[in-house]
């Protein structure tokens, strides 16, 4: 069967810059890439297609020629005779060079991070001897791509450390340990656990994002826990000794006598676990005075008796009279 013309294999005009067959070879490449369909020999073909006109369009010395007519779409010189051994030969591993998958030669590595995992299949870059690419013990050498995963915890289990389990792309579930301290959209690295390497390169890792939900009444500043914390107009005029939560349990603390509302607490060591293996962060309790609901009587009408003997502009001594 005859190969077609590059250009319109690739789907763009002769007057193309290089950067719009890249283009235009890249969005095709992920639509036909073997490893998306395995076992479709229809699309294998297609993708040899796909990588043969690209070879020789983002060659500039060979687009010239081949707009000149001195070599066919299989870039064999006009004269040379039946076309289709060499150019059969390198199609599907022409566009592999390392330059453009981002290997020893440098350049872009979009590929590398789309297929990095595909392996190469029988006869998908092979052909008849004589070709560039026959035979092909040369592939791509490509590093597996990653994969990314998300995994969703508890604000109390990411701060204390906890383990989520996790089905891989390759059909293995695994224990992953979220360990103490994680924050919020942070990223713990398994290695060689992503797709596999082409060329003998090694896998890639799997990425997993950690995603801590809000908890309703902690939040977090660093290594430090904050909480609101309730306490009744007599346990802020006289103290007490309350109970408190914190992400190992309830703890005891004392209210000093006038304490009020926005007054803050302090327990060390009741924070967040360091992941450098230092001190823990604390805990930092507010207080937020609260009268009873519905009102009490008594102690309504013992405040308006206080407050007729009783002159305290609490506006004035905040600056705000």
């Amino acid at each position: 069967m005859a190969t077609r013309d590059p250009y319109s294999v690739l789907g763009v005009s002769r007057s193309s810059s290089a950067d719009d067959i890249k283009k235009a070879y890249r969005k095709l490449a992920k639509l036909h890439h073997p490893d998306l369909k395995p076992g479709d020999a229809a699309n294998e073909e297609r993708f040899k297609e796909i990588s043969a006109a690209y070879t020789l369009l983002s060659d500039s010395e060979k687009r010239a020629k081949f707009d000149r007519g001195e070599i066919d779409s299989s870039g064999q010189e006009r004269h040379a005779g039946p076309r289709g051994h060499a150019g059969r030969g390198r199609a599907y591993s022409g566009a592999a060079d390392d330059s453009f998958f981002g290997g020893a030669g440098g350049g872009d590595d979009w590929f590398s991070d789309l297929f990095g995992g595909a392996r190469r299949r029988g006869g998908a870059g092979a052909g008849p001897t004589g070709g560039p690419g026959a035979g092909s013990s040369s592939g791509p050498k490509v590093r597996g791509s990653d994969i990314a995963y998300s995994v969703s915890v508890p604000f109390v289990e990411a701060a204390q450390g906890t383990k989520r389990r996790i089905s891989l792309s390759n059909g293995k579930s695994i224990d992953v340990a979220v360990p103490p301290g994680t924050e919020n959209e942070q990223k713990l690295r398994l290695k060689g656990q992503g797709l596999p390497g082409m060329g003998g390169m090694p896998n890639g890792d799997a990425i997993i994002e950690v995603h801590v939900e809000a908890h309703p009444f902690f939040t977090r500043q660093d290594g430090d826990i904050h909480v609101e914390v309730p306490i009744t107009l007599n346990e802020a005029v006289l103290g007490a000794t309350i109970h408190v939560p914190t992400i190992s349990g309830k703890v005891a603390v004392k209210v000093p006598p006038g304490a009020n509302t926005g007054s803050v607490l302090r327990l060390r060591g009741k924070g967040v676990a360091s992941q450098s293996g230092g001190t823990a962060g604390d805990q930092y309790v507010k207080l937020k005075v609260m009268l009873p609901d519905p009102p009490d009587a008594e102690l309504v009408k013992f405040m308006e008796q206080w407050s007729k003997t009783r002159s305290y502009d609490v506006r004035k001594k905040a600056g705000l009279d």
